[in-house]
């Protein structure tokens, strides 16, 4: 999983670079084309041609400003941040590690399996309905219902992929 956020984290810097590129390459080949679409994204902000032209002239003597506004505006790209990638990978990885550990203590805790799986469950609900009902608090929802919600959909999940490992074995 820290892997595939690295890759996506990664991913999303390789396009922004392409486009980049890609504006680059357009304002110097056909700069009236990208004139037009700096007058189209500043008349959807209501702005008059009268009122868009002293800006679209500014951008033209700036051509790196032109091209990150045509990033922001146009295409709705922000510069990823270089660091990302790796942040991201130990971000996710770690959580994958951190929530493993959540349901697997029970079993590493007792010597009964039918007792860590119920143990399991418990724990794995309790941990679900926290989690939850702290987003909630951050989102600014109802926290009880955050919580059951997360219980809820998190305990379908686990009960899915339990039922799909019984099938399986």
């Amino acid at each position: 999983m820290g892997l595939g956020g690295y890759l996506a984290a990664r991913s999303d810097a390789e396009h922004y670079a392409s486009e980049r590129t890609r504006e680059q390459r357009e304002i110097e080949t056909v700069p009236e084309v990208e004139t037009d679409e700096v007058r189209q994204v500043l008349e959807s902000y209501g702005l008059s041609a009268a009122e868009s032209a002293p800006v679209v002239e500014a951008l033209r003597r700036r051509p790196t400003a032109w091209i990150d506004f045509m990033m922001r505006f146009e295409l709705g790209l922000e510069q990823p941040d270089p660091r990302r990638a790796l942040s991201s990978a130990a971000t996710i990885g770690g959580a994958y590690i951190a929530g493993g550990f959540i349901p697997l203590t029970p079993y590493m805790l007792s010597g009964r399996v039918a007792t860590a799986l119920l143990l399991s469950v418990a724990v794995t609900l309790a941990a679900l309905a926290v989690f939850g009902y702290v987003k909630a608090k951050f989102t600014g929802t109802r926290p009880v219902r955050g919580a059951l919600q997360t219980m809820l959909v998190g305990g379908l999940a686990a009960a899915a992929a339990f039922g799909l490992a019984r099938l399986v074995s």
